[in-house]
């Protein structure tokens, strides 16, 4: 990128115009600006984006860590009361998902038009608020409506702001960047889950749980409100790769792919929601988010079948680190060939892997295919935000993510209870719930594929 002269600094700044759109382009000058436009690729200084990704990362090592992969705890927990049992307790991680995927469709509106810090603050305190609620949840009722405000406050200091963030922030390397932050999510299974599991061991659930609480306010607003920006004109940078933008006053009226919404601003979701590719792209995540949700929420039943209680304990933590070493190896290969051949590839690993599973061979095998479904599941999970960005750009982002996280969610609620109903009906046996979950997988991979090419390298 050629720096601009000192007359006129071509120095782009998108500022949020009417429903929060992305619509005029504003040029200053000054010695000031010209001293914060830096090329963003050069590295020197360093572009603020990459602290972004930090903190994004810090920010969802604390979210999942003490929502997703903490259910298992909070579950067992409140099935070991008189009042509840393991069934009618589960349901409460569907309500979770669900409750969550409806509560983003107001998030994305939130981030649209609003500084996405404050999204991220309240949802923090809507969970901390629902951990210190859970201990005293006295019937189902109750433990619904914990559940959905934990959904709901993890909808809005989760993913949705966070990809949202990121998609601003980045153009080139996108990819990458989505890679590193999106890795918090398997840390937050890693380190936060086993101390967790401490902490109830050792103080009991009741006083574990408004703890849990506050680690998420500590590990979340603090970092979010100190290095979390909007985006990056609020700071007088331009995009990262982003080396020239043009007026786009008639993109309403422009059709998906043509060669101006190349340049990044993107389309509405008006627009969006007319083409099948981003129906394809979202009904195609119902059925993959069902096989992964499923496969990992049973596979300690599966590793049981085959391995004993010591090798157990070791093997449910390889998807996890399969997850992080898969999803940073992915930020890279993305960014060297096709996006759509990439994700499609992802797609066919994760149904291969879910075959090896059901296949019960061995341990052998099945530590394969715990490692190669690890691989998929970290990289399933990036490229579901890239793919939206990539196809869509960033004009209606948020508003676009929040509503295929919604109908994802259906099958992140649904994919735990049908492989269940599936083994008990099997005879308590693995294989066929596998199988299944295999077949979803494939068919998300179909239905992605008929929504046709892209866009930029991959059109």
């Amino acid at each position: 990128m050629s720096r601009p002269s000192s007359a006129m600094l071509a120095l782009v700044v998108l500022k949020q115009g009417e429903k929060g759109t992305f619509k005029r382009i504003q040029f200053l000058a000054g010695s000031r600006q010209e001293t914060l436009m830096k090329d963003a690729d050069s590295g020197k200084p360093l572009y603020y984006g990459w602290k972004i990704v930090g903190a994004i990362l810090v920010l969802l090592t604390f979210a999942s860590g003490l929502s997703f992969y903490n259910h298992a705890i909070y579950l067992d927990a409140v099935a070991a009361r008189p009042d509840f049992s393991v069934g009618s307790a589960s349901t409460a991680v569907s309500v979770f998902f669900l409750s969550g995927g409806v509560a983003g469709l107001g998030v994305g509106r939130w981030v649209r038009d609003f500084d996405p810090r404050y999204c991220i603050s309240a949802g923090a305190i809507a969970c901390f608020a629902a951990l210190s609620l859970m201990p005293l949840v006295a019937n189902l009722a109750q433990l619904f409506l914990v559940y959905s405000l934990f959904g709901a406050g993890f909808a809005a200091s989760g993913l949705i702001p966070a990809t949202t963030l990121i998609t601003r922030w980045f153009n080139r390397r996108r990819a990458m960047a989505l890679s590193i932050a999106s890795t918090g999510l398997s840390l937050g299974g890693v380190i936060l889950t086993p101390l967790c599991v401490l902490l109830v061991e050792t103080l009991g659930f009741n006083t574990a749980a408004p703890i849990m609480g506050s680690l998420y306010l500590l590990g979340v607003i603090p970092v979010a409100l100190i290095w979390l920006r909007p985006e990056p004109a609020s700071l007088g940078l331009t995009v990262n790769g982003l080396e020239s933008v043009a007026a786009q006053p008639n993109q309403e009226e422009r059709e998906p792919g043509t060669a101006k919404r190349e340049i990044e601003l993107g389309i509405s979701f008006k627009l969006a929601r007319k083409g099948w590719l981003f129906w394809a792209i979202c009904l195609a995540y119902i059925f993959l988010m069902l096989a992964q949700v499923a496969g990992i929420a049973h596979q300690y039943g599966l590793i049981r079948e085959t391995l004993s209680e010591s090798r157990t304990a070791l093997a449910v933590a390889i998807i996890p680190v399969a997850s992080i070493i898969g999803r940073l190896l992915g930020g890279w290969v993305v960014e060297q060939i096709s996006i759509r051949v990439f994700a499609a590839s992802m797609m066919v690993l994760q149904a291969i892997s879910l075959t090896l599973l059901a296949s019960g061979l061995g341990a052998v095998v099945l530590c394969l295919g715990l490692f190669v479904f690890g691989t998929s599941v970290g990289n399933l999970l990036m490229l579901q935000p890239l793919l939206l960005a990539e196809a869509f750009g960033v004009r209606d982002y948020a508003r676009i993510f929040s509503i295929s996280n919604l109908m994802s969610s259906w099958g992140t609620a649904a994919g735990p209870a049908l492989i269940g109903l599936v083994y008990t009906a099997s005879g308590n046996e693995y294989s066929l719930p596998y199988l299944i979950a295999a077949g979803a997988g494939f068919a998300g991979m179909l239905l992605f594929l008929s929504g046709g090419r892209l866009r930029g390298r991959d059109g």
